[in-house]
């Protein structure tokens, strides 16, 4: 299998998604901000910009109503009347303690892939979106690892059993990209059973890590949310791994 890649956001066409599934059709989806990299049984170019456009109209409505959903920085309070991925962003903001919109890319990519997957286009799926992935295949996943000009950077690959597949891996990076982040990560990846999450996770984990000692306070972090399957960072020559679940293997 070869390996999919993944990075932070880049203009244009990222160079990190030249390598796919053998096995899977690979596809590009754009539409607005949303810019997918799909990999599914078949083409369905057309039914997954059906279902992006179906995604985004709710989000956009709730944004034009209340700029605080895009803006904040902290967590929000519930609103049970916000649509279905609107609540989920705010739920995942307030497990890591970010503002919803740090989780917006795992969320779509979660909820494209979710869609494709019960209207039955598709019996695989991944759906990756500026670094964030949603994840379902039927045998173990190879994912590398990119941190820019790190000597770690397309030289690891996290191993991800079918068991703990459907899951998001989600990066941030202080380095790579324009993704806000405060903190000093060549790249932090979280793996977490909801993309949301993971999303939102990576941020915060990001935000905290400036120096490798900064490692342990994100591992301890992670030891207490429930669904998260491995916290993974590079800063600069070292390389941090928290996990149980998913091992680790050489590239190149």
């Amino acid at each position: 299998m070869k390996e999919i890649l993944f990075s932070s956001k880049y203009a244009g066409i990222p160079f990190y998604r030249t390598k796919s599934h053998p096995h899977l059709c690979s596809f590009r989806v754009v539409y607005k901000q949303t810019d997918l990299l799909v990999l599914a049984d078949k083409d369905l170019t057309k039914e997954t910009l059906q279902i992006v456009r179906e995604i985004r109209k709710p989000l956009e409505a709730y944004v034009l109503k209340n700029p605080l959903f895009l803006k904040s920085l902290i967590p929000l309070p519930e609103d049970p009347l916000a649509p279905p991925l609107v609540r989920k962003m705010i739920r995942a903001g307030a497990i890591a303690g970010v503002g919803p919109m740090a989780s917006v890319a795992g969320a779509i990519a979660e909820e494209v892939g979710r869609a494709l997957l019960e209207r039955s286009f598709t019996n695989e799926v991944v759906i990756e979106n500026g670094g964030d992935i949603f994840l379902f295949l039927k045998r173990e996943a190879r994912v590398s690892l990119f941190a820019g000009d790190s000597p770690f950077s397309g030289k690891i690959a996290l191993i991800i059993p079918s068991e703990l597949q459907p899951c998001g891996v989600c990066t941030s990076s202080g380095k790579v990209g324009h993704s806000l982040s405060f903190g000093k990560a060549d790249a932090i990846t979280v793996v977490h059973r909801e993309a949301a999450i993971a999303d939102a996770l990576a941020t915060a984990f990001g935000n905290l890590l400036k120096e490798g000692k900064d490692f342990k306070k994100v591992s301890a972090k992670a030891q207490n949310i429930e669904g998260i399957y491995g916290v993974f960072a590079i800063l600069k020559d070292k390389f941090f791994a928290f996990s149980q679940k998913i091992r680790l293997e050489p590239l190149g």
